[in-house]
């Protein structure tokens, strides 16, 4: 006869009996509850102290020196090459920030846009952007465009 509902039982040794804490010495798990004596991890509610916590102590990342500078009022410039604009633009189109973003090459939120020479440039373009490298203002030029800087 097959396994009814009423006789279903786990497999042998698939289950275990859990630790019966603080019920007497002769269970071998009274007293302490199997937590040792005293400290940090016999302490109710420990659940492990917060990552690069050293027990009190001074944490490493503190003990190490610091070096160096973070200037916080950085301004991260946005690269585009003159190859780019080459593949892009059409000669005598109006380079600025919204026709980059309207090709997709420019994030929408972008501080600042600076006008990278790598490349050659043989089309007459009105490249406007916050900042140029001297070599690409001198190909923009040099191709009979011109490099106008916006503030």
């Amino acid at each position: 006869m097959g396994t009814t509902l009423h006789t279903l039982a786990p497999n042998k040794g698939a289950t275990k009996t859990k630790k019966r804490l603080g019920r007497g010495r002769g269970s071998g798990t009274g007293k302490t509850s199997g937590k040792g004596v005293k400290g940090q991890k016999a302490r109710a509610g420990h659940h492990g102290a917060r990552i690069g916590f050293e027990g009190g102590q001074m944490p490493m990342k503190m003990r190490i020196a610091k070096r160096g500078f973070k200037n916080p009022f950085r301004v991260e410039a946005f690269p585009i090459n003159l190859k780019t604009l080459e593949q892009v633009f059409e000669s005598g189109a109006t380079v600025d920030v919204a026709a980059l973003q309207g090709k997709g090459l420019l994030p929408k939120q972008v501080e600042c846009l600076k006008i990278l020479a790598e490349g050659d440039l043989t089309k007459k373009l009105v490249v406007k952007a916050h900042r140029f490298s001297a070599s690409a203002k001198e190909k923009i030029e040099k191709a009979g465009g011109t490099a106008e800087v916006i503030v």
